[in-house]
């Protein structure tokens, strides 16, 4: 298992959107995540700043999973208005933080 994290940000104004989007997250984009390998997936929030975490067993399954998945692309066109998200080019996918640290 991997541990996965990413740091984004909600557009000024839209905290309470995209709260209200995570409360009423769609039964098929979790089922997506769960598809793809996601695990102990948790996004916390400081301010306009969004802190992402995540487990999986293959990073790059669970990454060509998603960049191939229709309703994470209509999450992601559903969330764009209200984000700000950094892409890594090469791997079509927001930039992760390297791990450098982990207590079990």
């Amino acid at each position: 298992m991997s541990h996965h994290a990413w740091v984004l940000e909600v557009r000024p104004g839209y905290e309470d959107e995209y709260r209200r989007r995570h409360d009423e997250i769609w039964p098929d984009m979790l089922e997506a995540l769960r598809k793809a390998g996601v695990r102990n997936y948790n996004i916390f929030r400081y301010g306009l700043t969004l802190f992402g975490y995540f487990e999986t067993d293959d990073l790059q399954r669970t990454i060509d999973a998603l960049k191939d998945d229709p309703v994470n692309a209509r999450w992601g066109d559903y969330m764009a208005p209200i984000m700000k998200i950094d892409i890594d080019t090469q791997r079509g996918f927001p930039f992760l933080l390297p791990l450098q640290w982990h207590m079990d």
